[in-house]
């Protein structure tokens, strides 16, 4: 098997710098050397809260923007090199309300995306026909896209990225305003798009929705890659940062948690409530049993969010963090 087959997405040393429109204003650095390869056929997520440069990848990899260093391939093409040769095996579902018109019908938005990508006639008639009843979207073909409600919205902009039949996806929060049922419906579609042999890179800050959809999974913050794996290790990985609140916690017990290898930091807030930051996985157990053994009842496991996460994993790495 060649490095072609064996990766659908190779990327090196890739960094992307946004200059400022105002001269005392220093550059922006989006993307700081990520290195990432994902594999063909492959469901890997990005994932990372709002402003990690998730969508800045997303957007080098689908030719939209340039990078300032490094490189980046899409089954073996260079995105700068030969844009005209990345772009029929891409297809891109940006979130929100980018890409549809609101004055057409979802069989005009099909029709113009596939004829953008050179489809006419029959196929582009039968391809639209499929994909209108793959998502559900076929009683409203004919309706305008602006009486929408967003969940249909999303289905109609998944449908548009398949409307080349590409053999990369790209979704960039792909389950953004959809309701439960229809997320669920996404997961199943991305479970269906891999048994296509379609590779799927997948960008989320939903750590539940990565676990569920994706193979692999690469943490990223503020430009850069904190980690790659699969999600349950990485989800391990982050159960190692949990917090432990309670009430009615002595001076004496709350010295002896402090004390306790894996224990990070113990706070008292202005009501007297304890929380205790969590630096190893097996710590959070014994800190409930000797919470219990002092006959503390009011306490509660809090699993931090992705950016305290990222904090943590940060400066674990002897790496200072912005403020």
């Amino acid at each position: 098997m060649t490095d072609t087959q064996l990766y659908a997405i190779e990327v090196t040393e890739l960094s992307r710098v946004f200059s400022s429109r105002k001269r005392s204003e220093a550059p922006v650095s989006a993307l700081r050397g990520i290195d990432l390869t994902v594999r063909t056929g492959e469901v890997h997520g990005l994932l990372g809260p709002n402003g990690a440069g998730k969508t800045t990848l997303c957007k080098i990899l689908s030719t939209v923007l340039l990078p300032s260093s490094g490189t980046a391939r899409v089954c073996g093409h260079d995105v700068a090199a030969s844009p005209r040769a990345v772009k029929p095996l891409i297809g891109i579902v940006f979130g929100g309300d980018r890409g549809l018109y609101g004055r057409i019908t979802p069989r005009q938005n099909l029709g113009l995306w596939g004829a953008l990508y050179g489809l006419h006639g029959r196929e582009l008639a039968r391809r639209t026909d499929e994909l209108l009843e793959r998502f559900g979207l076929s009683e409203r073909a004919d309706d305008r896209v602006d009486g929408f409600s967003r969940g249909m919205k999303q289905r109609l902009h998944l449908a548009r990225g398949l409307v080349s039949d590409p053999k990369v996806l790209i979704l960039d929060e792909p389950t953004a305003g959809m309701d439960p049922l229809a997320a669920y419906e996404f997961r199943s579609l991305v479970h269906e798009l891999r048994a296509e042999g379609r590779t799927v890179l997948v960008t989320t800050h939903d750590l539940a929705e990565a676990e569920a959809v994706c193979d692999q999974v690469t943490l990223v913050d503020r430009g850069a890659v904190l980690a790659t794996g699969r999600p349950d290790v990485l989800a391990r990985q982050m159960s190692a940062y949990e917090r432990v609140e309670a009430d009615g916690v002595s001076a004496a017990v709350a010295e002896d948690l402090r004390q306790l290898a894996g224990v990070r930091s113990l706070d008292r807030t202005a009501d007297g409530r304890i929380s205790v930051e969590i630096s190893a996985a097996d710590t959070t157990g014994k800190v409930l049993g000797r919470l219990l053994a002092a006959g503390v009842t009011s306490l509660a496991t809090v699993r931090p969010g992705l950016a305290e996460v990222y904090r943590h994993m940060v400066q674990d790495r002897g790496m200072q963090v912005a403020r």
